[in-house]
């Protein structure tokens, strides 16, 4: 007859709901099965925690004590109709009474040994496994511990899997539809109670599915199976169909406390599947390990796992190189304390030797190994024993790896575009496994960079922190609302919305702000702004992929791209300061962004929406020289000389400029020219040439005097004094057949802003409205010259462009 072994953990039996629903997944089973049962949810460490209480003398055991005999009476309560359940509370009240004998003798000896210790732990599964056999029609129960052999292995308590299976084999044929054996606990050959340490109730099952040669081993917890990461921290993480037995073994050492890890070996010595299902969710899939590789579509790895609260372990010294034995004196230095190495690193060199530790050990662990090479640290042959601690690993698994090139490169430059350090690595010939140590802070953010870099998750998600809601800001947000559906179908792109602040409010929230209702709640629910406050935020959360999007023209918020790039933050800015400010400076953020491997981008600080640097970037970079740059930057002067007429003089249309936001709302920054140097000079940098501001020829667009007035509403009533001498020069040039342009010129390293003259052959002549047009000479276009044409001022575009900028970091 096909048999199956079920096993149910803590969490599948923590309430009375919890139980009912083993119950009908058990009963719905058309095979024999075998039912392995952990205890009730957090009674094993109640268990413990009294044994403590009461070693150390401490009443509390006794409350630790009723209450986990409470818990269980409450199940009981809710399970069982009320003659029933006075029997089986009478039954249970027996074990309790043992349970409470055994720590009251510990509470007066203050003494706990290794064999009270497991007695007191053993009655978690005694007690469960006695109730869901009352509950299972027709079900019986099979002591565990008088079935199951250990013995002293290393001074551990280790299963004799020869004299287990006799055992089973022999009550096999006595076995009805279903039997419930507890799990985790067992007896030595003295008949003492023993167990199977942490995971045991696992163990248990799969030495009873080896033993029975079952069909299949179902492992019934509270997830939906092996996740492609730790949902807790990668809500994008999703359930892996299926895994080979080292896949699943490797996950499961490196922190994904699905299965415990000694459970695989009993059946893939059988080569029986074991599949994961959740109890609360019986209809999912699931995971099925077995023997069988599969190629997850495409993937190159499988999962990726962690581990936290570990430490580094470093012996380092020129005394070890070529010297026989130092690795064998480490381990076992750190043996004879019990101390478990779960990574080894060691440089080619032989200077150095890296061992991660579980943190707890690592005071004992440096005291061992400085007593170890005392004799070598006094020659100062080992001169560095030192351990760092708040580390932890992050682990790539896959079969699918092995001989697959571009895989380290891909996992690394994932950590170092999101600046991540890393500490050690450790990989195996057999390539199933790339295990790296980082610091715990940059644990998140390393799995979510692994996660995306691999593909495992469906979306890339970049984490945006807007500063500045004006009408760019604005703007912004509707387009990042309008391209959301098309951006995650098209592109596998999610842009998250992760803080914005403006001049008076801040909001943040890593998880995402809701964009629809965004400026609303920034109001309604943010705190007083601050942009210190602002910027520690985005580096204390190190959210993978983030960028600082400035959507103001404020010197503040330029002074913080800086400390943002060396925080790796990619920055994307609409604010022309930082980039036309000290060459040394532009220098610096560029560099910065260069060696992080994340991105500066400032495409809207010359041509808004219109590409100009990009196209420039790529003529450089392809070894071409800029020989000469003719250009037509400010879409609102170009409006300005455009629209006046002999029915619209110059003051009429400057206010006009101003009201349909072609200007700043001081349009004596645009005239005065300033907005144009600051664009021409960024150009010239961008070609190569290292300019300073200062180095710059300007000519105002209109005289200087009445850029002095005290008040934007002084200046626009004295500018009418300027309108008829504008429009005589605009006269006289129309009769000649020539045009007024307000234009940069970058020639021979020089670099002037100012007024000149086009006749109708000169590409200017036709530029109509705000748009903006750059003629670019170069070594590859010295007659003809490149010319980049089209609308260029106004925050739709501006917004249009800032988009762009983010889509190219999400893209790097």
């Amino acid at each position: 007859m096909v048999m199956k072994v079920l096993k149910f953990g803590g969490t599948s039996v923590g309430s009375s709901d919890s139980f009912l629903k083993v119950k009908k997944i058990v009963e719905s089973q058309p095979e024999q099965v075998i039912v392995v049962v952990s205890a009730v949810g957090g009674v094993t460490d109640a268990l413990i925690s009294a044994a403590v209480l009461a070693e150390q003398g401490n009443q509390e055991c006794f409350d630790q004590y009723s209450e986990i005999k409470e818990k269980h009476y409450k199940i009981i309560g809710e399970l069982f109709p009320l003659d029933v359940a006075r029997n089986i509370k009478f039954k249970v009240d027996q074990l309790f009474e043992e349970l409470s004998t055994i720590i009251k003798g510990v509470f007066m000896l203050k003494e706990m040994t290794y064999k009270s210790k497991a007695i007191i732990s053993s009655y978690g599964e005694r007690v469960s496994s006695f109730l869901l056999s009352e509950l299972i029609e027709g079900a019986s129960l099979i002591e565990s511990q008088h079935l199951i052999v250990t013995d002293k292995i290393f001074g551990r308590d280790t299963v004799d899997l020869e004299r287990t299976e006799d055992n089973l084999k022999k009550i096999k044929d006595s076995l009805g539809q279903v039997s419930v054996f507890p799990g985790f606990i067992a007896s030595n050959k003295k008949k003492e109670v023993t167990t199977l340490g942490r995971g045991g109730s696992d163990y248990t099952a799969a030495i009873l599915a080896a033993a029975y040669d079952a069909s299949i081993l179902e492992i019934w917890t509270d997830v939906n199976g092996f996740m492609t990461a730790d949902p807790k921290i990668i809500s994008r993480s999703y359930c892996i169909d299926s895994l080979t037995y080292s896949e699943a073994m490797e996950l499961s050492h490196f922190g994904a406390k699905v299965i415990f890890p000694p459970t695989i070996l009993p059946v893939y010595k059988k080569n029986i599947p074991i599949l994961i299902k959740n109890t609360f969710n019986p209809e999912a899939t699931g995971t099925l390990i077995s023997g069988e590789a599969k190629v997850a579509n495409g993937k190159k790895i499988k999962g990726i796992s962690s581990v936290k609260d570990v430490s580094l372990l470093t012996v380092q010294g020129i005394g070890m190189i070529g010297v026989t034995g130092i690795a064998m004196r480490l381990f076992k230095s750190l043996a004879t304390k019990d101390i478990n190495v779960i990574l080894i690193s060691q440089a080619s060199s032989e200077n150095s030797i890296s061992l991660v530790i579980d943190t707890a050990a690592a005071d004992s662990a440096i005291r061992m190994v400085k007593k170890e090479f005392a004799p070598e640290i006094a020659l100062n042959q080992i001169n560095n024993v030192s351990v760092e601690t708040d580390m932890a690993i992050i682990a790539i698994v896959g079969e699918n790896m092995k001989r697959t090139t571009g895989i380290s490169g891909t996992l690394f430059e994932s950590m170092g575009k999101n600046g991540i350090n890393i500490f050690a690595i450790a990989q195996g010939a057999s390539e199933l496994n790339i295990s790296f140590v980082v610091k715990d802070k940059d644990l998140k953010k390393g799995l979510n960079a692994a996660h995306e870099a691999f593909f495992l998750s469906q979306y890339a998600v970049v984490n945006l922190f807007l500063v500045g809601t004006g009408t760019v800001g604005k703007m912004l947000i509707e387009k990042i609302i309008s391209q959301t559906e098309k951006l995650a179908q098209q592109h596998r792109l999610k842009i998250r919305v992760a803080g914005i602040t403006n001049s008076r409010k801040m909001l943040l929230e890593p998880q995402g702000l809701n964009v629809k209702t965004l400026f609303a709640d920034l109001m309604e629910k943010g705190d007083k702004a601050n942009l210190a406050v602002y910027k520690e935020h985005i580096v204390q959360y190190n959210l993978s992929n983030s960028v600082l999007v400035d959507c103001t023209a404020n010197a503040s918020v330029a002074s913080v791209y800086q400390s943002m790039l060396e925080s790796n933050v990619s920055v994307v800015t609409a604010n022309k300061i930082a980039s036309s400010s000290k060459y040394e400076l532009y220098q610096k953020l560029k560099s910065t962004a260069l060696n992080k491997g994340i991105k500066f981008l400032f495409e809207t600080n010359v041509g808004a929406g219109l590409p100009i640097i990009a196209p420039l970037n790529s003529m450089v970079m392809s070894g071409d020289k800029i020989l000469k740059l003719e250009a037509v930057l400010s879409g609102s002067l170009n409006f300005i000389v455009n629209t006046v007429n002999q029915h619209k003089p110059l003051s009429e249309v400057i206010l006009e400029a101003k009201n349909k936001g072609f200007t700043e709302p001081d349009p004596r920054i645009d005239l005065s020219g300033i907005d144009v140097v600051r664009k021409i000079l960024i150009l010239a940098r961008e070609s190569g040439y290292p300019m300073e501001q200062s180095d710059i020829d300007v000519i105002p667009f209109v005289p200087q005097k009445y850029m002095e007035a005290e008040s934007i509403e002084q200046f626009m009533e004295n500018i009418k004094e300027h309108d008829a001498a504008f429009e005589e020069y605009r006269n006289a040039l129309t009769a000649k057949g020539k045009k007024l342009r307000y234009a940069a010129k970058l020639e021979d390293g020089k670099a002037t802003v100012g007024f000149i003259e086009v006749a109708s052959e000169h590409p200017f002549y036709d530029l109509e409205g705000s748009n903006n047009i750059i003629l670019i000479n170069s070594e590859h276009y010295k007659e003809h010259p490149m010319q980049i044409k089209g609308y260029g001022a106004g925050a739709e575009v501006t917004a249009a462009g800032v988009f762009g900028d983010i889509i190219k970091v999400a893209n790097q």
